[in-house]
C-alpha cells in the first residue's frame, strides 16, 4: 500500500515497528540483523483494518444460532444455515433440551426476509415452549421476535401502544419488536446484555482470536457501552504483550446529554494505549433496510411498509453533531437509508458552521442508499464513508425483490460513486451481522456478486487495487490511524496480514478465497 515501493522481498522489524523495507540488505544500514525466514513462503499484506465491528461477535456463540447462512464460529466449527421456519423450530426445539429448565432459550440470526412465505411469530415459538421465554435476535439486531412468555414478562398486550411492538390483525402482538425501545424490556428481563457479552474478558480474547483467522491486525467495537469496570477489564487483556489486537471502540452516544457523552469520550481518550484506543463516538439514526426500520427517502419501500423508526430524533442528532463537534470528538454514524444520511449529513454541516474545524474524519457507516449528491457534499466537508459491502452478497437479491426495489439496488452501497467524488472510503463486515473476513468484503465490492449469481450494479464495481486500499489504508484513515498502521513502510507499527498468496495475482473472483495463515502484530508472528 505504499506507493513509492509497493513490493519488496524484506522487511526489517525493530521494537515492533517497521525499520526498514526492500531486499535482503534493507537492514544492513541499521547495522544487519538476524533473519526470520518463516514466512518466505507466505504473502505478507499490512494488516487488515476493520472499521466496523462489533467485540460482541465471539460471544454470540453462547447462544443459539438460527441464520440462514452457513456461518463458522471461533472454534471452527461449521454451523448449518436454517432454510425455513420449519428448520428453526426443530433446531431451537433441540437447543433447548439442553439447556437448565429455568434458562431462557435465545437465540441469534434469524432473517425473516430469506423466508418470505410468512413472517416468525409468537406461536411459532410457543411450540417450543409456553413456559420458557424465547427470543429469536434477527440478525440485523435491530428486530427480534419473542414467544408469549417474554411478551408476558415485558407487559406487552393488547392495550400496549408502543412503537415497534408489532401487532396483528387481532389488536395483539405478533412477537416482533422493532429497534431498541421495544426490545430492550424483553433484553433487560431474559439477561440479554451486549454490553457483558462485550466485556468479558474471554470475549475480548475469542474476538481476537476472530480477527487472526481473518487477517485483522486493528478492529472496532462500534458501539461500547463501556463503564470504568469494563475499561479495566480491557486495559488488562489488550496489555498482555501476547494479545494480538488493536481495539478502536466508539462509544454509544445514548442515554446522557450530548455534553455529558462528549466529556466521557474525552475521559476515555485519556486512557488510551498502543492496543486500546479510545475517544470515539457513534450515533444511531435509523435502523435496518431488511428490517424495513431504515429511513428511506421517498418512494419508500417497494412493498408499502412505513418508513422506518428513528433510533435517535432528527434533532437530537443535530444537538449530537454540535456538541461532538464542539468538543473535537470524533463522530461514526450508523445511517442505512438516504434519509438518515441526508439528516446526519445536515447535521455535520450545521456543526461545522457554528464550530468550524478541519480534520475532524467523521464517518457516516452503511451508507447503503447515498447517491452521488451525497457522497458529493460528504467530499465538501471532509466526511468519510464506511460502506457495508457485504450486502452485496448477503442481501442484494432480497433488496431488489422486497425492499427498495431493482433500481435502487443495483446503485446500493455505491464504491465507486463514494471514490469518484473524492471521499475518504473503506468497507466493512459489521461482524457479527455477517462474518469478519475482509478478503471476502474486498471480493464483495470488486465483483458485487449476488447469491444468485447475478452482478448487482456493475457501474458500481471497483478495482482490486481500490478494494485492498479500502481494507488497510482506507480504514486506518477512517480512525484516524493512517499515520501508524494500513501500509508496510518505515516508522509505522509492523502489523501484516499472512497470506496464501497474492490477491492482485488471482483472479479477481477468487480473491475471497485467498487462505489467511495469520497475522504479525509489532513484529511478533501469530499463525492461524
Amino acid at each position: 500500500m505504499d506507493p513509492n515501493r509497493s513490493e519488496a522481498s524484506h522487511v526489517a522489524v525493530q521494537d515492533g515497528m517497521i525499520l526498514a523495507v526492500g531486499d535482503a540488505d534493507c537492514a544492513l544500514q541499521w547495522g544487519g540483523g538476524e533473519v526470520d525466514d518463516r514466512l518466505k513462503d507466505a504473502v505478507l499484506m499490512p494488516g487488515f483494518v476493520e472499521g466496523h465491528a462489533h467485540m460482541m461477535s465471539g460471544a454470540m456463540w453462547n447462544y443459539a444460532y438460527a441464520g440462514y447462512h452457513d456461518r463458522i464460529d471461533p472454534n471452527g466449527k461449521m454451523w448449518r444455515g436454517m432454510t425455513d421456519i420449519g428448520a428453526v423450530v426443530s433446531g431451537l426445539k433441540d437447543y433447548a433440551a439442553h439447556l437448565p429448565e429455568d434458562a431462557p432459550l435465545i437465540a441469534w440470526g434469524f432473517d425473516p426476509i430469506f423466508l418470505p412465505s410468512e413472517r416468525l411469530k409468537r406461536g411459532h415459538l410457543d411450540e417450543i415452549s409456553q413456559d420458557r421465554p424465547i427470543a429469536v435476535i434477527f440478525s440485523n439486531f435491530h428486530l427480534m421476535c419473542v414467544n408469549s412468555r417474554a411478551l408476558e414478562m415485558a407487559g406487552y398486550g393488547r392495550e400496549t401502544n408502543a412503537e415497534g411492538v408489532v401487532k396483528g390483525p387481532d389488536g395483539l402482538p405478533t412477537g416482533e419488536l422493532q429497534e431498541m425501545a421495544a426490545m430492550f424490556p424483553v433484553m433487560r428481563r431474559l439477561g440479554i446484555d451486549f454490553r457483558s457479552l462485550a466485556q468479558q474478558a474471554q470475549s475480548i480474547r475469542t474476538y481476537a482470536e476472530v480477527a487472526k483467522r481473518a487477517g485483522v491486525t486493528t478492529i472496532t467495537d462500534l458501539f461500547s457501552t463501556m463503564e470504568d469496570s469494563d475499561l479495566e477489564v480491557m486495559l488488562e487483556v489488550t496489555g498482555d504483550e501476547k494479545f494480538p489486537l488493536r481495539i478502536v471502540p466508539a462509544l454509544g452516544a445514548m442515554g446522557a446529554a450530548p455534553d455529558q457523552i462528549a466529556a466521557r469520550a474525552k475521559a476515555l481518550r485519556a486512557r488510551s494505549t498502543d492496543k486500546l484506543r479510545l475517544g470515539a463516538v457513534k450515533l444511531m439514526t435509523d435502523g435496518s433496510i431488511q428490517g424495513w426500520t431504515a429511513r428511506v427517502k421517498w418512494p419508500g419501500y417497494v412493498g408499502g411498509q412505513p418508513n422506518g423508526i428513528w433510533n435517535t430524533a432528527p434533532d437530537q442528532i443535530y444537538a449530537l453533531c454540535e456538541a461532538m463537534q464542539r468538543a473535537g470528538v470524533q463522530m461514526h454514524i450508523h445511517a442505512n437509508g438516504d434519509e438518515a444520511s441526508e439528516v446526519s449529513i445536515a447535521a455535520i454541516e450545521a456543526a461545522l458552521r457554528v464550530a468550524p474545524g478541519q480534520g475532524h474524519r467523521h464517518v457516516l457507516q452503511h451508507c447503503q442508499m447515498m447517491g452521488r449528491d451525497q457522497f458529493e457534499r460528504c467530499a465538501e466537508l471532509g466526511i468519510c464513508a464506511n460502506i457495508f459491502a457485504n450486502h452485496f452478497w448477503y442481501f442484494g437479491d432480497q433488496h431488489a425483490a422486497a425492499t427498495i426495489g431493482e433500481d435502487r439496488a443495483t446503485r446500493m452501497d455505491a464504491c465507486r460513486t463514494a471514490l469518484d467524488a473524492g471521499v475518504h472510503m473503506t468497507i466493512h463486515s459489521d461482524s457479527p451481522v455477517t462474518p469478519l473476513a475482509p478478503l471476502f468484503t474486498a471480493w464483495c465490492a470488486v465483483n458485487r456478486q449476488t447469491m444468485s449469481g447475478r452482478t448487482l450494479g456493475a457501474a458500481q464495481c471497483i478495482s482490486v487495487e481500490e478494494a485492498l486500499h479500502a481494507i488497510t489504508l482506507g480504514a486506518a484513515y477512517t480512525l484516524r490511524l493512517d499515520h501508524e498502521i494500513g501500509s508496510i513502510e518505515t516508522g509505522k507499527k509492523a502489523d501484516f496480514a499472512i497470506l496464501g498468496d497474492d490477491p492482485r495475482a488471482v483472479d479477481p473472483a477468487a480473491i475471497k478465497d485467498v487462505p489467511v495463515l495469520g497475522t504479525v502484530f509489532g513484529g511478533r508472528v501469530h499463525l492461524v
